[in-house]
C-alpha cells in the first residue's frame, strides 16, 4: 500500500482502460490533472482553444472508435462552452466521459472565482444535467474509483451517451491510498449487450415473411451496434427494400440493390412511394424523428393508417414514441437481426426473390442520378454544390471518413452522395449543430490516423469556431476542411426567401450592402495551415488532390470553394413551411388533398400541383 495523488490515480485508471487521448482546455481548476497527464506515456492530452472544439472533437473520436472519449474542462465558462458539444453527443448517442474542475470543496457558496451558484451552492455541474446520462459530483475521493467505473460503463452501455464527473479542484491534489482502487482492476471494461426476447424474434420474423410489401427502416442504431452485415443478410434473404434515416447513411451501401434511400424532408419521391405503400415497416434503431418522417404527416413518408409498425431499439423510451407499434422489442441490433434471420429461415428456408423490385429500385436510382448530371458537370463559378460533391467523390478514396456540417453539405450529401462503406460518413442529426464538422474531423483523424479524413462544411459553420485550425497545427492532425462558401447561412436564407421573399439576417453583407465573407483560405494560412481558395470550377479538383497529398504527408489543408446557394430538393414535408404560410390557414394536424386525392400536408400539395 502507498499513497498517491488522486490526479495520478485517475491517470493510472485511464491508462488501464486503454484511453489514449483526453480532449480539453486548461483552467486553474484542472492543472493538477494536467500535471499528472504530462507524465503519462500512454494518454496524450489534446489541447484546444475552445471547449466546444474539444467536446466536438471528442465526439468525432468516439464515433470512429465506438468507445467513450474523454473530455476535460474548467468550471464556469468552461462548462458553458463545453455544453454544445456534449449535447450534440447526447442527441446522437455518442459515448463520452466529461471530467470538469470545480471550485474548492471548502469554498462552496462563497462565490470563489468563477463559481456559478445562483440556484444553489456547489450546483454548477447541473448545467450539464439535461444532456448527460448521469452527473456525479465528487464529495469524497474514496468514492471516486466506483464513480469512474460507473461512468464509463454507463456512457458505453444501453443507449450510449455522455456522463459528467465534477471534481472540486482540491480533490485532484489530495492523497489517497492506492489500495482503494483495487476494485477497478477487477471490474470488467465491457458490458455484454442484450439479445431480443426469443418470442419477439419469432413474431417479427413471422410478420416479415407474411408481409406483401415489407420495408426495413434503418436508423443510426444500426451503425452504433455495427450491425450492417446482419441488416444486409436479412434484407437479401427476403429481398426486402431498406430505407434509411440521415443518421443511418452508410448502414447499407447507397448502391446496394435493395437500398431505396433516405426518407423525410430531404428524402426521395421514389423512397416515399415505397414506404407509404408498405404493409409492414420494421424500424431499426430509429425514433422515427420529424426530419425522417416529414413532420409525421400521414401519407407523405409513412402512412400509419395502412402500415403495421414493428420497432427494435436499445432504449425502451423510443419504442412507440411517434408511431404505434404492434411489436416493440428491446435489444442490440447486431444480435437481434441475427436472431430474426435465424427464425425467418425456419419459416421460409428458401428465402424470397423479388427481381421486379430490384429492377424498379435500379431504374429509379439511375433516373435520379440522370437529373443531376448536367448540374454536377456545370462549369459555372461560383460553383454548384453538386459539382463540388462530384469532384470530391472522384478524388477521395472509398474508405475516406467524412464529417458533414449543417446545410447543403449535410442534407445534399445525405440525399445525393453515395456512401458505400459503413462508418465513413458522420452527420450531426439530433442537435444539428452548426460548426460540428470542422471540429469533429479532428477527433476522427486522431481515431483513424491511416485514413483520409475531411469535413464538408459551409462558411457559416466553419466560421463558428475556426480555432480548430490551431489544434490541427499544434497536434499534427492531418485532416482537410472543404469550405463550401456561399457568403450566407444558406439553408435558412433559402427557407426565408421562399416563405417571406427576403433574406434578411441570413446573408453576409457589408454596411453598403455588398456581399461579404472572410477569405477562409487566408485565415487558414495565418494559422499555419496550407490552403487554396479556388477561382474557377476547374481549379477545385486539383486543389483537393493537393490536400489529399498533404494529408498523406502529415499536414492539414483547407480548400475554399466559392459556391452558389442552390436549395436542396425537399421532396418530403416540413411543418414549419405550413406555419410560415398563414394563407393556408393550417392548424395542427389539418391536411388537404392533392390532385390525386391523397391526403398530404398543404405545402406538399402545392409542390405537387406546381409540377
Amino acid at each position: 500500500m502507498s499513497k498517491k495523488l488522486v490526479s495520478e490515480l485517475m491517470v493510472d485508471y485511464l491508462e488501464r482502460r486503454d484511453v489514449k487521448y483526453v480532449f480539453g482546455l486548461c483552467g486553474h481548476t484542472v492543472i493538477g490533472m494536467l500535471d499528472a497527464l504530462s507524465r503519462s506515456e500512454k494518454v496524450k492530452y489534446i489541447s484546444n482553444r475552445h471547449e466546444a472544439v474539444a467536446s466536438t472533437a471528442a465526439d468525432g473520436y468516439a464515433r470512429i472508435t465506438h468507445k467513450a472519449s474523454v473530455v476535460m474542462c474548467h468550471l464556469g465558462p468552461g462548462l458553458t462552452n463545453v455544453l454544445t458539444g456534449v449535447a450534440n453527443a447526447a442527441f446522437d448517442s455518442i459515448p463520452m466521459v466529461v471530467i470538469a474542475g470545480d471550485v474548492p470543496s471548502y469554498y462552496y457558496g462563497r462565490h470563489p472565482h468563477q463559481e456559478v451558484n445562483m440556484h444553489g451552492d456547489a450546483t454548477q455541474y447541473k448545467m450539464l444535467e439535461p444532456v448527460v446520462k448521469r452527473a456525479w459530483r465528487v464529495d469524497d475521493v474514496e468514492a471516486l474509483p466506483d464513480i469512474m467505473d460507473k461512468a464509463f460503463r454507463l456512457a458505453e452501455s444501453g443507449r450510449p451517451g455522455p456522463v459528467l464527473i465534477d471534481m472540486p479542484m482540491d480533490m485532484f491534489s489530495r492523497e489517497m491510498e492506492d489500495y482503494l482502487w483495487d476494485r477497478t482492476y477487477k471490474d470488467s471494461h465491457l458490458t455484454m449487450r442484450p439479445a431480443l426476447d426469443p418470442a419477439a424474434a419469432k413474431a417479427i420474423a413471422k410478420k416479415l415473411v407474411e408481409a406483401e410489401n415489407p420495408v426495413l427502416h434503418a436508423g443510426g442504431g444500426i451503425l452504433l451496434s455495427q450491425a450492417s452485415e446482419e441488416l444486409a443478410a436479412l434484407a437479401e434473404f427476403l429481398d426486402i427494400p431498406v430505407s434509411r434515416t440521415l443518421m443511418g447513411q452508410g448502414c447499407l451501401s447507397d448502391r446496394h440493390p435493395l437500398m431505396i434511400g433516405q426518407t423525410g424532408f430531404w428524402g426521395l419521391e421514389f423512397t416515399h412511394s415505397i414506404t407509404t405503400k408498405a404493409d409492414v415497416i420494421l424500424g431499426l434503431g430509429t425514433r422515427f424523428a420529424e426530419a425522417d418522417s416529414s413532420s409525421w404527416y400521414p401519407g407523405v413518408t409513412f402512412d400509419p393508417a395502412h402500415t403495421t409498425f414493428l420497432q427494435i431499439d436499445i432504449d425502451p423510451m423510443e419504442i412507440g414514441r411517434n408511431y404505434p407499434v404492434e411489436i416493440g422489442a428491446i435489444g442490440d441490433l447486431k444480435i437481434g437481426l441475427a436472431q430474426i434471420l435465424e427464425e425467418v429461415k425456419k419459416i421460409c428456408p428458401e428465402g424470397k426473390k423479388n427481381p421486379e423490385l430490384r429492377a424498379e429500385i435500379a431504374k429509379a436510382k439511375e433516373a435520379f442520378k440522370a437529373t443531376n448530371v448536367d448540374i454536377s458537370n456545370d462549369n459555372r463559378f461560383p460553383m454548384t454544390p453538386q459539382r463540388i460533391l462530384k469532384d470530391v467523390k472522384e478524388v477521395i478514396p472509398e474508405d475516406a471518413v467524412i464529417f458533414t456540417d449543417v446545410g447543403w453539405n449535410k442534407n445534399g450529401v445525405a440525399q445525393q452522395f453515395d456512401i458505400t462503406l459503413p462508418g465513413t460518413i458522420h452527420h450531426s442529426s439530433g442537435l444539428a449543430t452548426m460548426g460540428f464538422g470542422a471540429s469533429a474531423v479532428l477527433g476522427g483523424k486522431v481515431a483513424a490516423p491511416d485514413k483520409i479524413c475531411l469535413t464538408l462544411t459551409g462558411d457559416g459553420g466553419f466560421g463558428v469556431n475556426p480555432t480548430c485550425l490551431a489544434t490541427a497545427v499544434e497536434q499534427g492532425i492531418a485532416c482537410t476542411w472543404v469550405v463550401m462558401n456561399n457568403s450566407a447561412f444558406g439553408t435558412i436564407a433559402g427557407l426565408e426567401n421562399a416563405n417571406y421573399q427576403t433574406k434578411f439576417g441570413t446573408v453576409f453583407l457589408t454596411p453598403e450592402g455588398e456581399s461579404y465573407t472572410p477569405r477562409w483560405a487566408d485565415v487558414a494560412k495565418a494559422y499555419g495551415v496550407e490552403s487554396v481558395c479556388v477561382e474557377s470550377a476547374d481549379e477545385f479538383k486539383p486543389a483537393l488532390e493537393r490536400a489529399i497529398e498533404a494529408n498523406k504527408a502529415g499536414r492539414p489543408f483547407l480548400v475554399e470553394a466559392p459556391m452558389e446557394n442552390i436549395v436542396v430538393p425537399t421532396p418530403g414535408c416540413w411543418n414549419i413551411n405550413d406555419i410560415f404560410s398563414p394563407n393556408n390557414l393550417v392548424k395542427e394536424g389539418k391536411l388537404v388533398k392533392d390532385e390525386n386525392g391523397r391526403f398530404v400536408a398543404p405545402s406538399h400539395a402545392k409542390s405537387h400541383n406546381a409540377k
